[in-house]
């Protein structure tokens, strides 16, 4: 029978209201961790065609109640919320995964071996771009020079991101690339190019000093910036990810990003803040808030940067560097410009999210906060501090009192406790990654990553967030252990809490009828296993609108 005749007598055998509905879907798994406080949990959960929850339960009354379900049982799996990174870098995932890996590269001569194997597969002239160095994983902890890429690549422009974003590392042909003299004692606004005693540049920049460089690269053609999407999309969806709060986004990027919902092409849902006070905050202003008919691609909010990255020695301090005496870091907007945009993103109903790493940089923001929400302050806002590092004893218990969120990375913490000590002294350090004092203090905390400057893995944020302990199990009982999350809490902060985040906790973050089925199949229950076991949880599938964007291989 041709497959057009057999659906249409299908449809008359099932009768009109049948024929016209779809039928739904019923799931069964050992166990479903719904974070629903009023079935927190369950073993069966119902869904429409639509991805839209209509029941969740136990198996024997949601057969009765769904007779002609399609059936999914996933036996002694564990089904848990779709899982949402706070904040992240979608396409800056992407182009990694483009450009030359140094990630956990241990010296200097592993990241020159690193970039020589990459170069060989450029064309000649082209540039080399790389990302992940981190001179504090190497032997001498100092930055590196110009000098040590020109004895490889004397030719060819190198420029290589670290692992934060917030410096780079240049050589010299990537330095006249920019077409200035970049010696003397001028500095950009919002970023310092480090200069030897002669001044001249070292080679390298950090925060806005990078765009000298950024600038001077040829520019990308589209569809390498699309397929950056596209890439960072596709691995986010493979570790489990149903959504991602993309941090920074230019107009240009948000329109690539609809081509790809327009296509339905994007696996997952993507949560766009603006890129500071430009035209995608104009466009926000003008047109109003932004949401694709998909539901897969929304913008609402805007990001701003109030300092730098304490690794890279740029996070705003209140009072000196502890390793660098007289270094107070940068303020990469001031206050004023702060102030303007945050007013702006006020008038227009924009959620502001500042990131802010230093105890000064987050008081500026809380200060600019308080004056532009005013008596706004105690409403539902949902203004966010991303990052919210390094806090004062005098600033932690403001973000509850004002209803700022901490958007907080759990991985940053594992990644910097070998040297954050040395950066802020053991006085500041008390309010360094403090996640259970704000908990306790009544702020919510969004959990998220801030990949590619960590991994894109979820399940190393759960376990940083529970252990505080490198992959190792070291130190010992955890770094600053008083500062852990219990599992519960650090799957609602990858849940639920990031779901509220960005608006969307009536569709997404937990199970519950009405919202949206969007989960994640785990072969063990992260609320019952080991710490160390919750790097390596299986991730058999991953679901959007109750269907397997990911399914594991077999």
């Amino acid at each position: 029978m041709h497959r057009t005749a057999w659906i249409f007598a299908a449809a008359l055998a099932l009768g009109p209201a049948q024929a016209q509905e779809p039928p739904a879907t019923l799931l069964t798994a050992a166990r479903i961790h719904t974070m629903d406080a009023a079935r927190p949990l369950a073993r069966a959960m119902a869904y429409d065609a639509d991805g839209r929850i209509l029941a969740v339960g136990d198996p024997a009354t949601l057969a009765a109640q769904f007779p002609r379900a399609r059936r999914i049982d996933v036996g002694d799996a564990t089904v848990v919320p779709g899982l949402i990174d706070a904040h992240a870098h979608v396409s800056g995932l992407g182009m990694a995964m483009m450009e030359a890996d140094l990630t956990g590269a241990t010296d200097k001569q592993e990241v020159l071996r690193r970039l020589q194997a990459h170069a060989r597969t450029l064309a000649p002239g082209a540039w080399l771009v790389g990302r992940g160095w981190d001179q504090n994983d190497w032997p001498e902890r100092a930055f590196p020079t110009a000098a040590e890429l020109d004895a490889v690549f004397p030719d060819r422009p190198v420029w290589l991101s670290r692992i934060d974003g917030h410096a780079g590392w240049a050589n010299g042909a990537a330095m006249r690339a920019v077409g200035r003299d970049l010696a003397g004692t001028w500095q950009p606004d919002g970023g310092k190019i480090l200069r030897d005693a002669a001044g001249r540049p070292t080679g390298i920049f950090v925060d806005n000093a990078m765009l000298l460089l950024d600038q001077a690269r040829p520019a990308l053609d589209q569809a390498t910036l699309e397929r950056a999407l596209s890439l960072g999309m596709q691995a986010a969806v493979q570790h489990g990810l149903t959504g991602v709060h993309d941090a920074g986004i230019s107009l240009d990027e948000l329109r690539r990003y609809q081509r790809l919902a327009d296509r339905g092409a994007m696996p997952l849902r993507i949560y766009a803040m603006a890129d500071g006070d430009a035209a995608a905050l104009e466009a926000l202003c003008r047109d109003g808030l932004y949401r694709h008919p998909s539901g897969r691609l929304q913008m609402r909010a805007v990001k701003l940067y109030a300092d730098g990255a304490l690794g890279s020695r740029g996070a705003a301090m209140l009072e000196d560097y502890s390793d660098d005496h007289g270094n107070r870091g940068l303020m990469v907007m001031s206050p004023e410009a702060l102030a303007v945009a945050s007013a702006k993103a006020k008038r227009c109903g924009v959620q502001v999210a500042t990131h802010a790493i230093g105890d000064r940089g987050n008081r500026v923001s809380l200060d600019v906060y308080a004056e532009a929400l005013g008596a706004a302050a105690a409403g539902d806002h949902r203004w966010r501090i991303e990052h919210a590092q390094v806090l004062a004893a005098a600033d932690l218990p403001r973000l509850a009192a004002m209803r700022v969120i901490a958007s907080m990375q759990p991985t940053h913490a594992t990644s910097d406790m070998p040297w954050a000590g040395d950066r802020v002294g053991q006085q500041r350090i008390v309010g360094a990654y403090a996640w259970r004092q704000l908990r306790d203090s009544g702020a919510r905390l969004a959990l998220g990553s801030d990949f590619p400057v960590e991994s894109v893995d979820p399940r190393l944020g759960l376990y940083s967030a529970v252990s505080r302990a490198d992959a190792a199990g070291k130190p010992a009982g955890g770094w600053m252990p008083q500062e852990k999350l219990t599992a519960y809490e650090a799957l609602r902060g990858f849940t639920l809490d990031a779901a509220y985040a960005g608006f969307a906790e009536g569709e997404l973050g937990s199970l519950a009828a009405g919202k949206r089925a969007d989960f994640v199949v785990l072969a063990e229950d992260p609320l019952a296993v080991p710490d160390a076991a919750l790097r390596s949880l299986q991730v058999r599938a991953t679901y959007v609108d109750g269907q397997p964007v990911y399914q594991a291989p077999r």
